[in-house]
């Protein structure tokens, strides 16, 4: 059995800076009273047009910083986004207005009400309602603008807001659902919705400056490689793919409108294809699908070797040794979309735009079918045999010399339930790939799991969890875990046990993984929500893994 894991340590943050906890600003109030600076801002989905499902996610965040010296003490997660926010005028409270339209017929949010001594968090409303905007007048009254709390007589309601004042004498005593709905019965007027972001990003970049440093937007690291000469490669949004030194300088950057979404290596490492996301976008009489950009990178210069651009958007499927498929996603346009066959380095003018074409695979749908697997020594995809969005008969498949998709054995554990895909790492002839159930409505304890089967469909292990795995990669002895909470789990490859169960945080503060991989150099790299890269190691050897001890105290940044 092995040992217990040692705790990880933070080596290094690449891509950091101030107030990346929050990612894109919304609205930032500064309180000359208690020297601190409240900030609304969003990280962004974490799902993107070839990922994994989202189900459970909310990107948008409320940072608490100290102005002097641009500490962040805590960050909450808001489930909608963040409207207004303003500092009581004696009491160490902030108050926290959010909300956002469901699409469909209803406003919905809250009123928090932050207790600044602690990081508590008190929702106030009785009922949900969206709150636009608020200020204190005085100590014990509260303004609020609230939206309707429908759109049933049309689109007006959209240009309407309710001013309601409420009042208590002691608001810090102001428990959950305390605010009662009758005393927001107020009488509706226009409203004009205000943008608070450009005057929050003026405020953030201004306190940077002021404190010697600089502020710029970074979100959602994608995926992350690290070199074997200790570089560190890495795509997100607004960078098709960057290259940072082991000093910790960043060697180069390739700029994209949308970003990054995967990095696949030349088995020379001399080149990487970066794929980059096309959202669609409404452009009437329809929806319109934007151009696709995939690209091979040098990896020395960060110069763009040739890009290609398939009809449509297309996720790239690694191969193993020489080979890469592109497995179009959207629409289906003949019910059984077509595989294209690539070689990695670009010789021979095989590219993924003229490459071998294969057999069908079944359209890509946006929930059920990503499958990214790191270290594989073929191709894997998830295959359908019902329609398109149907989470049912899911089989993962190799990919054989021709392009044709060969079922392996069903996805699902167990296989009667529906079941999404979900990111997956190839260890010795077996698979080690996360999961999560069809639930319709909320999520069952125990509904997302990892399950290590060897390639003809044993179950060797498996392990049930609460929250969806959002990266997976393994050393060969242990696999690493990273999840929608914000948590890291180390489990025993053999047995599938829990060795180690982490909150991943940055300077205390915790965040959560998009991409993490075991680099060669025996250290962790993780890519986080907001736009960081964070390196861990260990202060000691890792028993029977392939981790070796820190090189010293150079190693740190």
């Amino acid at each position: 059995m092995t040992r217990e894991f040692p705790e990880p340590t933070v080596r290094r943050v690449l891509g950091g800076g101030p107030f990346a906890e929050i990612g894109d600003p919304a609205v930032a109030v500064a309180d000359d009273r208690s020297g601190l600076l409240a900030v609304g801002g969003d990280v962004g989905s974490a799902q993107w047009t070839g990922g994994p499902r989202g189900t459970g996610w909310s990107g948008h965040r409320i940072g608490v910083y100290e102005r002097d010296g641009l500490r962040c003490r805590y960050v909450l997660r808001s489930g909608k986004p963040v409207r207004a926010l303003a500092f009581h005028p004696v009491l160490p409270l902030l108050a926290v207005g959010t909300g956002g339209y469901d699409g469909g017929c209803f406003f919905e949010g809250e009123l928090l009400l932050v207790h600044l001594d602690t990081g508590d968090a008190v929702s106030a409303l009785e009922y949900e309602r969206e709150v636009l905007d608020l200020a204190w007048r005085g100590a014990a009254e509260l303004r609020l603008v609230l939206s309707p709390s429908e759109d049933w007589e049309g689109p007006v309601a959209h240009e309407q807001g309710h001013t309601a004042v409420v009042h208590r004498a002691d608001w810090g005593a102001v428990g959950r659902a305390d605010v009662l709905g009758e005393e927001l019965d107020v009488p509706v007027a226009p409203y004009e919705r205000p943008d608070h972001g450009p005057e929050a990003r003026r405020l953030l970049a201004d306190l940077a400056g002021a404190a010697g440093r600089e502020w710029s937007l970074r979100r959602r690291v994608w995926a992350v490689e690290g070199l074997p000469d200790g570089r560190v490669l890495a795509a997100l949004d607004g960078v098709l793919a960057e290259s940072w030194l082991p000093s910790g300088e960043r060697q180069w950057a390739v700029g994209d409108e949308e970003g990054g979404r995967q990095l696949v290596l030349s088995g020379d490492a001399a080149s990487v294809w970066a794929n980059a996301e096309r959202l669609r976008r409404h452009a009437p009489p329809g929806w319109k699908q934007g151009g696709a950009r995939v690209a091979r990178i040098e990896v020395d210069t960060g110069r763009v070797l040739e890009t290609v651009r398939p009809d449509g958007y297309a996720v790239l499927v690694p191969g193993g040794g020489r080979r890469m498929v592109l497995r179009p996603v959207g629409e289906p346009s003949a019910g059984r979309e077509r595989l294209s066959m690539s070689e990695l380095d670009g010789t021979a003018g095989a590219s993924a735009a003229d490459g071998q074409q294969g057999p069908g695979a079944g359209g890509f749908a946006l929930f059920n079918h990503p499958f990214p697997v790191r270290r594989p020594s073929r191709p894997y995809v998830l295959v359908g045999s019902q329609e398109q969005w149907s989470p049912r008969d899911l089989w993962v498949s190799a990919v054989d010399g021709d392009g044709t998709p060969r079922p392996l054995f069903p996805h699902g554990r167990p296989p009667a339930e529906d079941h999404f895909g979900g990111p997956a790492v190839e260890i010795a002839q077996s698979l080690v790939y996360a999961g999560s159930v069809h639930e319709p409505h909320a999520r069952r304890p125990g509904s997302c799991y990892l399950v290590r089967r060897s390639l003809d469909g044993a179950v060797l292990w498996e392990h049930r969890g609460d929250h969806r795995a959002t990266a997976l990669d393994s050393d060969g002895k242990h696999v690493y875990a990273a999840d929608a909470s914000g948590a890291l789990t180390v489990l025993d490859a053999g047995t599938g046990g829990v060795l180690r169960r982490i909150t991943l945080a940055v300077d205390g503060v915790p965040t959560c993984a998009l991409s993490l991989a075991v680099a060669p150099q025996g250290r962790l790299l993780v890519g986080t929500v907001d736009g960081r890269i964070v390196e861990y190691g260990w202060d000691r050897p890792i028993g029977t893994t392939g981790f070796r001890r820190p090189a010293g105290p150079g190693t740190r940044a």
